[in-house]
């Protein structure tokens, strides 16, 4: 399947989703991307929407190469695989993760604006993102969620490779994929517009709260 947009991903996931409606969900986008879904799903089951940043850890020298990631409140997860292969310079994770969680912290703050964290305690938490492809930074955001004790954990997200898939079913109660192909490679292959959300377009999705319960 090729999704036209972020926003007909959203919808067609929700539809997945509705059954959360009476589960007081709450919405919790990765920024960018998978804010434009975010607010489908939240639109959609009548949820608030908030945000979850996480930042990769990278590899020195090659910041592409996660080697974990952290979120803005601090919940570190490391790519225990990726290590066994990575020289790591003394104190080199702990500064990175240090730098990380301080970008994280920013972007989330300019990103919610005067908006207070949603409170997630014995409340169904829906994290979204616009695909996923390793996992780490979801993975850090499921453990941020949970130190927020949610009800339950639920990840959805439009397309995922079959072993993130899998591991993310180990971590969160429930995921929600509707495309777990074999022949993964990037998330953008799998829409036909992936233009990239800038920061405004972001915070204009955030702030656009519906009623809490609203059709």
């Amino acid at each position: 399947m090729i999704f036209p947009n972020r926003e007909q991903a959203g919808i067609q996931l929700a539809r997945r989703l509705s059954d959360c409606r009476d589960a007081r969900p709450v919405v919790l986008a990765l920024p960018r991307g998978g804010l434009p879904i975010g607010r489908a799903v939240a639109d959609a089951i009548g949820a608030p929407l908030d945000v979850v940043v996480a930042r990769k850890i990278g590899a020195p020298g090659n910041e592409e190469f996660a080697i974990g990631a952290v979120t803005a409140r601090g919940q570190r997860v490391l790519n225990e695989q990726a290590l066994r292969y990575v020289v790591l310079p003394p104190g080199y994770l702990d500064r990175t993760t240090e730098a990380q969680r301080r970008v994280a912290e920013a972007r989330e703050a300019s990103y919610r604006g005067i908006h207070p964290h949603e409170d997630l305690a014995g409340r169904t938490a829906i994290l979204v993102d616009d695909g996923i492809a390793t996992g780490m930074t979801m993975r850090a955001a499921i453990e941020d969620v949970r130190a927020r004790s949610p009800r339950q954990v639920v990840v959805a997200a439009p397309v995922m490779p079959p072993d993130t898939y899998a591991e993310l079913s180990r971590l969160a109660d429930r995921v929600v994929a509707l495309e777990v192909p074999r022949d993964f490679q990037a998330v953008g292959q799998f829409y036909r517009d992936f233009t990239q959300v800038t920061d405004e377009e972001a915070e204009a999705l955030l702030a656009a709260r519906p009623r809490e319960g609203a059709p």
